[in-house]
């Protein structure tokens, strides 16, 4: 398959090319875009073959559900059996914006969408691109991170190409996505909200609408062996090629068994990475380190950390040592990128102390 590129920029949506990409949707194709979260690869969320191609595309699980995308708020309800008042809430306060939603789906949407499951995840994001690209396409996109199954998300148009070229029929290039991280999802299929996945709106802000809302305990503990609800719930995603292990203690002694490991795997030969707040990094010993940002701006640290993540693979960096990200707030979100991206490996060295 011979994969075109278009450059379309978010000042300028508005563009003749969308009508050609609208089409490849509706005829079962496949299109990469930028979102305001990250990039996904999109298909006809109601076309049962195009969610097939999706699952290939990626060599992703047929039960990890896709979320489905749209432009419209008044299209959501024929996705759905009901459309609950917390539902509505949040719609006004998030929408279009980063929140996935997950609801009892309707029969207008095909089980090969959903990871056979009886819910569905819909999105409606604000990014200008994607909004014009799904209504070009008929109004309801399926689409996950447009990255083969298991590596960072991309979030620069070079990294779809890399890992999307010849798998799919187009690429929108859309430049830098300003989030960098997905959507927060949240279940509203129970009695009390759940957050099944983090991001940028967090567990804070969606209380100050609802109230009460729940988090999935397997959020940073990697424990899942159910059927995944949600995308990235059980299997190991966002992961570099290189060997990853987090340090969680104080600056010092962070500094110092990151150092350490960094070492003794160069004196095996062995190329090293570090993850390093711009508060450290200049106290880091190896190959190559990367300044994921300010510990104070975490909007920053999001932003970077799938970009650093692809640079070690680029650079073929094979033991990276990252500083720990706990807290409240989106650094919940990236330490459960961080936790995956590692398989959940994290030394914690007040434990040891």
């Amino acid at each position: 398959m011979e994969t075109a590129v278009y450059r379309i920029t978010q000042e300028n949506p508005l563009v003749p090319e969308m009508e050609t990409l609208g089409e490849i949707i509706k005829r079962g194709g496949l299109v990469a875009f930028p979102t305001e979260t990250v990039y996904g690869l999109g298909g006809d969320a109601l076309n049962p073959e195009s969610s097939r191609k999706i699952y290939a595309a990626k060599g992703r699980p047929s039960d990890n559900p896709l979320i489905v995308h749209i432009a419209k708020l008044e299209d959501l309800k024929p996705l759905v059996k009901d459309i609950p008042e917390a539902a509505e809430k949040l719609a006004e306060k998030f929408w279009p914006g980063p929140l996935t939603m997950i609801f009892p789906k309707s029969d207008l949407v095909p089980k090969e969408t959903t990871g056979g499951l009886d819910t569905v995840a819909v999105r409606f994001p604000s990014h200008p691109v994607a909004k014009r690209f799904i209504e070009a396409a008929g109004g309801y996109i399926a689409a996950p991170s447009a990255n083969l199954s298991g590596k960072p998300s991309p979030t620069i148009a070079k990294y779809v190409v890399q890992d999307m070229d010849g798998r799919v029929d187009a690429i929108i290039d859309g430049g830098d996505i300003p989030i960098g991280l997905e959507s927060t999802i949240v279940d509203l299929t129970g009695d009390v909200p759940m957050i099944l996945r983090p991001g940028y709106i967090t567990k804070e802000m969606l209380e100050e609408v609802l109230g009460e809302v729940a988090t999935d305990p397997t959020i940073l503990n990697g424990n899942a062996t159910d059927r995944p609800k949600a995308p990235g719930m059980r299997y190991r995603h966002y992961a570099p090629k290189g060997e990853l292990v987090i340090f969680e203690g104080n600056k010092e002694e962070v500094i110092s068994s990151i150092n350490a490991r960094s070492e003794e795997a160069s004196k095996k030969g062995r190329k090293t990475g570090v993850i390093a707040t711009s508060e450290c990094a200049d106290l880091y010993k190896a190959d190559s380190v990367k300044v994921i940002g300010s510990r104070e701006n975490e909007e920053e640290v999001a932003a970077s950390l799938y970009r650093i993540l692809r640079e070690f693979d680029d650079e073929g960096v094979e033991i990276i040592s990252s500083e720990s990200f706990s807290g409240t707030g989106l650094h919940v979100a990236i330490m459960n990128r961080l936790l995956k991206a590692a398989g959940h490996k994290i030394i914690n060295l007040w434990e040891e102390a």
